[in-house]
């Protein structure tokens, strides 16, 4: 089993910025992937951001030059940098990780781009 748990959400102008942090725990050998997703209300859940065991990353295209995923090995967590924020990045932000069949979900930490 594999625990993940995120923090960092909360409410910020547009232009702002915000740190996403997501700590995994338990049986974290070979986690293979590690991802970023959110849903809005009304909305799908949709991929953000993606990192590889071995550093790969890639984004949606909403996120491409404003957002960054990076990772520290030694704390076993997973890191999105958000940038430049705009109302409609709103959500709750979910973090993603797969081991082998599996697949591992956090409790989401919400994300409110507002004036």
């Amino acid at each position: 089993q594999v625990q993940l748990v995120e923090s960092g959400g909360g409410l910020v102008q547009p232009g702002g910025s915000l740190r996403l942090s997501c700590a995994a725990s338990g049986n974290i050998f070979n986690l293979y992937a590690r991802d970023w997703y959110r849903q809005a209300p009304g909305k799908q859940r949709e991929l953000v951001a993606t990192i590889t065991k071995g550093g790969s990353t890639n984004y949606a295209d909403s996120a491409k030059g404003r957002f960054t995923i990076s990772t520290d090995n030694a704390k076993n967590t997973v890191y999105l940098h958000m940038n430049s924020l705009k109302p409609e990045d709103t959500a709750v932000y979910y973090c993603h990780a797969v081991q082998g069949l599996y697949h591992y979900w956090g409790q989401g930490t919400q994300v409110t781009v507002s004036s």
